[in-house]
């Protein structure tokens, strides 16, 4: 497996994107005190991803995959970025392909939430939304029929395919939490608790900490085919796309979540001050049943962007008093 990445020169960027580069990663490891409502026992940490500059976990497979494109000159003759997306990863797609010079068009089912269509577009990144109806897949073929009609036009970034998306979790998000976790510990994770849209967080965080621990518990989240917990992959039903970046062996155990206990989670956070999005909402409820099991002191996880890009969708709502 090789786990090596090539050093994009910094004659590739701006100031301003080098910047904008260097506040991503290194995020914020935090506690919960959630845990102690299910047992005392039991360390629960998460990390803060919606403090990156585009709000979620997205830019670090993001940046990384731009930037070996770059090094590449996977943009020579004007090429255009081409990808899908549930959101998430569009924002990260326009906000460094803006300061980075780099033209992109985003597919992104209709369904997505009118904060991410808006942001993706604000930055002046090409969108091409797909009919909700036919799912998050139907965006990815839409993208990849696109890539194959019009090579000469579009560079197709794939983070599905690409190895730059997992190792960007390998270097980055796996390598913090192991030293976060020992400098809060003394010790390392037991347990970790991920799920599946590209495959990249679990394959590249799970690589590094069972390299660090062998006997480390890999749990993924598997939701309800519908209505689905955004930016989340059911997988294990006729027709689905699973990710060619999946290390499936990784996982010990799949945990089925649904969109109602999700978004019961995500009200529950935000009493503690954590404003956080349905995927971490789910990460967190299978995180507290790993938790109540008393097999694991030590569980991570992470909070993948923040709760402001939900307000459309109804999440927050609350009936009056």
């Amino acid at each position: 497996m090789n786990t090596s990445a090539p050093r994009p020169t910094p004659e590739l960027t701006t100031p301003q994107a080098a910047g904008i580069l260097a506040g991503i990663g290194d995020t914020p490891l935090v506690e919960l005190n959630l845990v102690r409502e299910v047992t005392p026992r039991v360390r629960l940490f998460a990390k803060l991803e919606s403090v990156n500059p585009g709000g979620s976990i997205k830019d670090r497979p993001v940046a990384n995959m731009l930037l070996q494109a770059l090094a590449a000159d996977r943009f020579a003759q004007g090429r255009r970025l081409l990808d899908s997306s549930s959101g998430n990863a569009g924002i990260s797609y326009a906000m460094l392909g803006a300061a980075l010079g780099i033209p992109v068009t985003i597919v992104v089912p209709g369904n997505a939430s009118q904060e991410r269509l808006e942001r993706i577009a604000a930055h002046g990144a090409e969108l091409l939304l797909t009919d909700p109806i036919e799912g998050y897949d139907f965006a990815l073929r839409e993208a990849k029929r696109l890539a194959e009609a019009y090579p000469e036009r579009y560079w197709y970034c794939n983070q599905y395919h690409n190895d730059d998306n997992w190792l960007a979790h390998y270097h980055g998000t796996g390598g913090e939490i192991l030293r976060q976790v020992r400098e809060q510990t003394g010790t390392l994770p037991a347990a970790f608790v991920g799920g599946v849209g590209t495959g990249g967080t679990l394959t590249g965080v799970g690589r590094r900490l069972r390299e660090a621990n062998p006997g480390v518990h890999i749990a993924s989240v598997i939701p309800e085919l519908f209505p689905g917990i955004e930016g989340l992959k059911p997988l294990g039903h006729p027709g689905d796309i699973v990710p060619d970046i999946l290390d499936e062996s990784l996982i010990d155990q799949r945990i089925s979540v649904t969109l109602d206990e999700s978004l019961a989670m995500c009200r529950r956070l935000v009493r503690d001050g954590l404003f956080v999005g349905p995927s971490s909402g789910a990460y967190l409820h299978a995180a507290l049943l790993l938790a109540d099991s008393g097999r694991f002191p030590i569980i991570v996880t992470v909070l993948n962007d923040t709760g402001e890009r939900y307000g459309s969708t109804g999440m927050w709502h609350r009936e009056p008093h």
